[in-house]
């Protein structure tokens, strides 16, 4: 295959750990690419097999270092010129993969792009909160830089001599399905932060965490304009408080287990 050929095309990467509810119909909706990668850390409820039964290059890891690291892991197995990093609880709409397409074979200046996501919580859209339009640099060269290597809310870091632009179209993000999910999610996202801002020997204590917790659900439901999400806006709110206060309380007992140490 030509140079010329592999800036035409497009590989997919997505990290996966016990997603079979979710992986189908996210490469589904990825199905135009050249490739899809998936990088498949211990699952036991077959989606490593699901993946292999939908095309898709399977990695089997056997660690887990974070996201980061892991989303740089998948990264270094794309082959083409093209990538677009999307999670398993993430689909591509049709317009969006329109726009893709017309971007990476008529705008070869631009080295990464910016995708606005919108996401739901419990079935419903959030649009205010702060969670929208919620742009995320997902597709971009695979020379144009790499993954942070936070273990939670990762980001991809462009080379600074990398021109950035916005796509228009969203990504759709079916972040919290049910109850169960969130409470999941709370709990390996609190523990994730928590364990990660102990390691850059920051402290908290109980009035920090109820501090810190008040401000999250003021900032998500005042300032941000939550409350014009209606009884879902209250929702978003209440959970940001709660998962702000489960990390700092996390961090708090931490370093209390470290002195008793």
């Amino acid at each position: 295959m030509t140079p010329a050929a592999m800036d035409q095309k497009l590989s997919v990467i997505i990290i996966t750990r016990n997603e079979s509810h979710n992986l189908a119909d996210c490469i589904r909706s990825v199905a135009f690419a050249d490739e899809i990668i998936v990088v498949d850390s211990g699952s036991t409820d077959g989606t490593q097999q699901m993946a292999r039964d939908m095309g898709a290059v399977l990695v089997e890891t056997t660690q887990w270092p974070g996201f980061g690291p892991q989303k740089n892991l998948a990264l270094s197995k794309a082959r083409f010129e093209w990538v677009l990093s999307i999670d398993a609880d993430e689909r591509v709409s049709p317009q969006l993969q329109t726009e893709i397409l017309t971007k990476i074979h008529t705008s070869p200046e631009t080295g990464a792009y910016f995708i606005p996501r919108l996401s739901s919580f419990l079935g419903h859209f959030i649009r205010h909160s702060g969670w929208y339009p919620d742009h995320v640099l997902r597709l971009f060269k695979r020379d144009a830089g790499q993954f942070s290597d936070s273990a939670v809310h990762e980001k991809f870091i462009p080379r600074t001599d990398c021109r950035q632009e916005k796509l228009r179209n969203h990504l759709i993000h079916f972040s919290y399905m049910n109850d169960s999910d969130y409470l999941r999610k709370l709990e390996h996202y609190s523990s994730a932060a928590a364990e990660s801002a102990h390691a850059n020997n920051k402290s908290s204590s109980l009035r920090q965490s109820i501090g810190h917790a008040f401000w999250a659900f003021f900032k998500s439901y005042v300032l941000r304009l939550g409350f014009l999400d209606g009884r879902a806006g209250l929702m978003v709110a209440i959970s940001s408080a709660e998962s702000t206060y489960h990390k700092y309380l996390k961090i708090m007992l931490l370093g209390e287990r470290h002195q008793r140490r």
